[in-house]
């Protein structure tokens, strides 16, 4: 008896040394944990400051706008909103809303199209050349887009497309963008063939599979697709400025753009009370397709 008791205690002392071991453990995750979370929202509010300043500075007066960094406006008031929407021109803010989406919808729709038929081309055919033409596609992404202006205008000015929205959306159906179709290929790359085998079996042929089978598998990718290039066609300027210049086909980026007056005083809360509204579409779909956008982002296809 005098023997197992000196044991016992051994093994109770080992015990409470395991059980004070990992409550210290999960103390230290738990302190790690909550300053992680203390850090990434004073992260995100000082990131959100700008935005959530010039929500509430539209409701200032424009004297008010720059004389305080406070949010909360002295004498708030609904003018800017209302005079902005007016704008200085014969057309309403809403006018330039409905070119915008003229052109940025067709935008969205022809990139996903083109661009995920040439990644299922390059995925899962072989093509002549398949590498060359693919280190082709690689060499697009890291061409800056501003050597292409003048040969795009000079291009589009033979066309007789001038004035028109035809040049800022007809490339988009020849997959120029070719962020996104890397994007797409690296996607398929991780998505097994066994249902595509399938489908080829039971009769269908390469556009069937594509749609049926291929399509739903890249929802979260192509989802990701469209949410880009939406809020990359809502931030455009230099393209509208370039080959737009008639006032009643001004997107709301020009619109903006023309309601600052250098002569005089600009009307800031006018300005900052409309680029609100056209921020608005941008952050309704983000939240809309959360969900789909980060599947898209980080997963590299299904395993299976």
């Amino acid at each position: 008896m005098a023997d197992i008791q000196p044991s016992q205690l051994a093994a109770k002392n080992a015990t409470d040394l395991a059980e004070e071991e990992i409550a210290q453990t999960l103390r230290r995750e738990k302190i790690s944990r909550t300053i992680r979370y203390i850090v990434l929202i004073i992260v995100g509010l000082l990131m959100l400051y700008p935005l959530v300043w010039m929500f509430s500075a539209a409701f200032k007066p424009n004297h008010e706008i720059f004389t305080t960094l406070g949010l909360w406006p002295s004498n708030p008031t609904s003018d800017g909103f209302v005079n902005g929407w007016k704008t200085g021109t014969e057309y309403t803010f809403g006018h330039y809303m409905w070119n915008t989406m003229q052109y940025v919808i067709p935008k969205v729709l022809l990139t996903i199209i083109s661009s995920t038929i040439v990644a299922y081309g390059f995925a899962r055919f072989d093509i002549p050349f398949k590498k060359f033409w693919f280190a082709t596609l690689i060499t697009t992404m890291l061409l800056p887009s501003t050597v292409l202006l003048i040969p795009q205008y000079l291009m589009f000015r033979e066309m007789g497309m001038l004035n028109s929205y035809l040049p800022l959306w007809l490339p988009m159906a020849f997959a120029t963008q070719g962020f996104f179709v890397f994007m797409l290929i690296q996607f398929l790359r991780g998505v097994p063939r066994d249902m595509e085998e399938a489908a080829q079996i039971d009769g269908c042929n390469s556009f069937q599979v594509l749609w049926y089978v291929v399509v739903p598998i890249l929802k979260p990718a192509i989802i990701s697709v469209a949410l880009f290039q939406f809020m990359w066609s809502m931030n455009d300027f230099i393209g509208p400025l370039i080959y737009v210049y008639s006032v009643d086909k001004y997107p709301i980026a020009l619109a903006l753009k023309m309601s600052i007056d250098v002569t005089e005083g600009a009307p800031w809360n006018e300005i900052l009370a409309m680029a609100s509204i056209s921020i608005l579409p941008s952050i309704i779909i983000f939240f809309l397709a959360q969900r789909y956008f980060v599947q898209g982002v980080t997963s590299s296809g299904i395993k299976g």
